[in-house]
């Protein structure tokens, strides 16, 4: 399998639409754009899980069912080495970024996301690619309005996208789908400069 694709989130219908599943919605839009067979559970994964191609490229979705925190059980069945790790792609919700950002990122830190750090514990290494999607709010003259206090932190997180929300989530959406389309058919360096300068 050449690419591994991660989005993360928490299992259940309750988590569907908030904000902390994004990487999940993500996962999902890529998946449907390219027609890849529906995501089905995998007990060897503790995952949700679809296979496909993009181009020459092999390509595994995964869509952890653990809870965000244990996101990495799903990523321990396959055996890693640093040429591999390069090819993980893990999608997230980043709170230090405005809804409707996109950012792209390799061999970074968590940022305290719990699911990111636990994603780097199985894998061994954080020499991975990262796709950051915002969901702060922000001002109409465009300064973050990123929430804070853990208990804030975590009602927004846990929170549903609103309605007026939506139709931004849908251009994310679009745009994480391309900005995968390129990681997959680019040199990483050139992906991560088009992919950030939008």
């Amino acid at each position: 399998m050449s690419y591994i694709i991660v989005g993360l989130g928490n299992p259940g219908e309750e988590y569907a639409d908030t904000r902390h599943n994004t990487g999940r919605m993500m996962l999902e839009a890529f998946r449907a754009a390219h027609k890849f067979p529906e995501l089905v559970a995998k007990s060897k994964y503790s995952a949700l899980v679809s296979e496909g191609e993009v181009g020459k490229e092999s390509v595994l979705l995964i869509a952890p069912e653990t809870f965000m925190n244990k996101s990495g059980s799903s990523l321990k069945p396959i055996a890693w080495n640093p040429k591999k790790a390069e090819k993980l792609v893990v999608i997230y919700d980043d709170l230090d970024l405005p809804l409707g950002k996109v950012k792209m990122s390799f061999n970074r830190g968590s940022g305290g996301h719990k699911g990111l750090e636990s994603v780097t514990k199985a894998v061994k290494t954080p020499a991975f690619i990262r796709i950051r999607v915002g969901i702060s709010p922000e001002t109409p003259s465009g300064k973050l309005k990123k929430p804070s206090g853990d208990k804030i932190v975590g009602d927004f997180i846990v929170a549903p996208f609103k309605k007026a929300e939506e139709p931004i989530l849908k251009k994310v959406a679009k745009q994480v789908t391309e900005a995968l389309d390129l990681i997959i058919s680019e040199p990483r360096e050139i992906a991560m400069g088009k992919i950030n300068s939008n």
